[in-house]
């Protein structure tokens, strides 16, 4: 019986995969990479939304850092490990979609909803004027559709989604006023750069 996400080809990885992937900056890579194994590993039809939120805090000081504290994260992280043993096998045989209309492949196995929200992540870097999207983005997107199996996790763990934005956007808001060449402690709201510089 062949595997559900088979091997890809230089061909299969083509078109459809720059069109999905090909917005994301270089730090991103890994997190796709990471989504990727985990849905293969654990025998997933398609990458969705809860992987790539899994992948983003594994990989993604920025993102981590929009959380409160430790043992938020610790939950949430403990939450998405059970996936493979637990509330996930029900998903193992759904498609995930927002409902919305009617089903569409995502390409290269992304599901609907997390095709669109790395589309939406590139979106949200140009209208900032960025060439490539950032964890954040990925992170604002993901969490946009509140159908999106990546809400109902973070919802599961007792995040709450609307304050998470804020913290999101508020970080957004300090990088561009800072400009590309200062740090941003993403979650705190505290510049380091010119002003945390004296």
């Amino acid at each position: 019986m062949p595997p559900r996400i088979p091997q890809q080809s230089a061909t299969a990885s083509g078109p459809k995969h720059v069109g999905i992937e090909a917005g994301l900056g270089a730090e991103l890579a890994p997190v796709v990479s990471g989504a990727r194994r985990r849905a293969l590993r654990d025998g997933d039809r398609q990458i969705d939304t809860a992987h790539l939120l899994h992948s983003l805090l594994e990989c993604d000081p920025e993102v981590r850092a929009v959380f409160e504290g430790g043992p938020q994260l610790a939950r949430l992280l403990g939450y998405l490990v059970q996936r493979s043993i637990g509330y996930g096998l029900r998903w193992q045989s759904a498609v995930e979609n927002s409902g919305a209309g009617p089903v569409a492949a995502g390409g290269n196995n992304w599901s609907p909803v997390a095709a669109d929200a790395m589309g939406e992540a590139y979106e949200r870097a140009v209208l900032r004027g960025d060439e490539r999207a950032r964890g954040l983005d990925l992170l604002t997107a993901l969490v946009a559709d509140p159908r999106s199996r990546a809400v109902e996790v973070l919802g599961r763990a007792g995040v709450d989604v609307p304050r998470l934005l804020e913290r999101v956007e508020s970080g957004h808001e300090e990088r561009v006023e800072g400009g590309h060449g200062e740090r941003v402690e993403s979650g705190h709201g505290e510049r380091i750069g010119r002003e945390g510089a004296g």
